[in-house]
């Protein structure tokens, strides 16, 4: 095995994308006081302070993140889309699209988000390093390709998908997904393409609520490359690694990627404010394994983690610094604190509903490479 470094995407200007100060004016007239914005800087910022205080970072190859150019973003969205949320930032207006905060600047941070996953594949492509995880902010998958959605202005991973394949001839890339939330966005910007397989494991009817069913698998070439994993809520560690063994890792196997992609959400974690989810910080650590395990076996171990929800500031950064820690195959021997609440939580096993909605969705296996 390669000794190479695990790298490392980070920029405080991430930090700096304000989602605060919003007033919801609701059909009625009345509207919500302000408050703080789920997706605000802390969570992120503590997952950093974290890997400084551990030593991990100092393990790991630091990527310069770019900016993602028009060109670059325009192979996922619409030249229009961008265009639109750059003039809607200038214009001082606070929303993008549906629920997809602007703060000043936001649309340059925006750019240099998606452009992080660039840098990375950049040193993934060069032999510099062997995988990477970015620390962007604001997320992506929620972006469709003419809609800034659901906290997300641009959709980091299909943007690095189209420049993984357009500017660096990679052909086939696998996107495994499992934020909490269903990836709508990157479901609908691939639905018809055979190239770009797509795996979502989400809380079922979480958000968006009519979105992410197992009948929904792409359409005309690309009939069979998108797959969905709807899990019951109070789902724990053992729905979540039998998804992974049941579904995502044989949809990778049949698929044959040339790079595999993890849109890597922490909402799933249990105390999550936005989900009723119960994984830990070794549950992830155990799902982190099984995709590096299959990306060693099917594609020379090239793998990109990004980070996407996840809003629960005190637990969020144990469950990245797991993640990292076997993406990298560093032990820092950090203690997460909140580990022993989080496994006592009843109905950690597969439980026999989640293992149905499981099977259902292993159903539509055959169809990638039919």
């Amino acid at each position: 095995m390669s000794e190479l470094k695990t790298g490392f995407v980070w920029h405080e200007l991430y930090m700096w994308h304000n989602t605060d100060g919003h007033t919801l004016f609701l059909p009625s007239g009345m509207s919500l006081e302000p408050y703080r914005h789920v997706e605000n800087p802390d969570a992120k910022r503590r997952v950093k302070n974290l890997l400084d205080a551990s030593g991990l970072s100092s393990q790991l190859e630091l990527l310069v993140p770019r900016k993602a150019s028009t060109v670059d973003l325009a192979r996922a969205h619409t030249e229009q889309h961008v265009v639109d949320v750059k003039l809607k930032n200038e214009q001082g207006r606070r929303d993008a699209g549906a629920l997809a905060p602007l703060g000043e600047g936001s649309y340059e941070i925006a750019r240099l988000s998606a452009g992080g996953l660039l840098s990375a594949l950049d040193a993934i492509h060069s032999g510099d390093i062997q995988n990477a995880y970015a620390l962007v902010r604001p997320p992506g998958h929620h972006a469709e390709a003419a809609l800034s959605m659901g906290f997300c202005i641009f959709n980091n991973g299909a943007v690095a998908a189209r420049y993984a394949q357009s500017v660096l001839g990679y052909s086939k890339i696998a996107i495994i997904d499992w934020d909490v939330h269903h990836g709508n966005g990157t479901q609908a910007i691939f639905w018809d393409d055979p190239s770009v397989l797509t795996v979502s494991l989400h809380q079922d009817r979480c958000f968006p609520p009519d979105s992410g069913h197992t009948h929904e698998n792409g359409e005309g070439p690309g009939l069979g490359y998108n797959l969905n994993v709807p899990l019951p809520s109070g789902s724990g560690r053992g729905a979540y690694l039998a998804a992974l063994e049941q579904v995502a890792i044989p949809a990778l196997e049949r698929f044959q990627p040339d790079l595999i992609f993890v849109a890597c959400g922490y909402d799933a974690g249990a105390f999550d404010p936005m989900a009723r989810q119960m994984l830990s910080s070794e549950a992830f650590g155990q799902m982190t394994a099984l995709i590096k395990d299959a990306a060693a076996r099917l594609c020379g171990g090239r793998l990109l983690m990004y980070h996407e929800g996840g809003y629960h500031a005190e637990t969020v950064p144990y469950f990245a610094l797991r993640v990292i820690e076997e993406l990298a195959g560093i032990q820092t021997g950090v203690e997460d604190p909140f580990l022993m609440a989080a496994e006592a939580l009843g109905g950690q096993g597969l439980q026999p509903h989640q293992s149905e909605m499981i099977d259902q969705a292993a159903m539509n296996l055959e169809a990638i490479g039919s």
